[in-house]
């Protein structure tokens, strides 16, 4: 079983910062590809930031330049720090991590998510 808690979200006025922590727990071998995807009213969840194993980051254009991924393999953590914040960036925000465990599944976790507003 793989757990993946967030936390940070809340609300924030525009260009304000927030950060978002991720921490992976459970029968976890190894984890890939670790990151963040938003998820808006209505649409499907797309990706704001990924993060390889070896921590070479792949962002959304939307995010790039303002936001930042940060990883730590050792305490199985994904960080997203995000800065000079839109209120089109209002959204609910969801950790993921593609996992092996322990037992030699393959997936895809997903957090609980957390939300992000941006208003003044």
């Amino acid at each position: 079983q793989v757990q993946l808690v967030e936390s940070g979200g809340g609300l924030v006025q525009p260009g304000g910062s927030l950060r978002l922590s991720c921490t992976a727990s459970g029968s976890i071998l190894t984890i890939h590809d670790m990151g963040w995807y938003v998820q808006f009213p209505g649409k499907e969840r797309e990706l704001v930031a990924l993060t390889s194993a070896d921590s070479t980051p792949r962002y959304s254009d939307s995010v790039k330049g303002r936001f930042t991924i940060s990883r730590d393999n050792s305490k199985k953590t994904v960080d997203l720090q995000m800065n000079s914040l839109k209120p089109e960036d209002t959204a609910v925000y969801y950790c993921a991590a593609d996992v092996i465990t322990t037992a030699w599944e393959v997936f895809r976790s997903w957090g609980q998510g957390t939300q992000v507003a941006v208003s003044s």
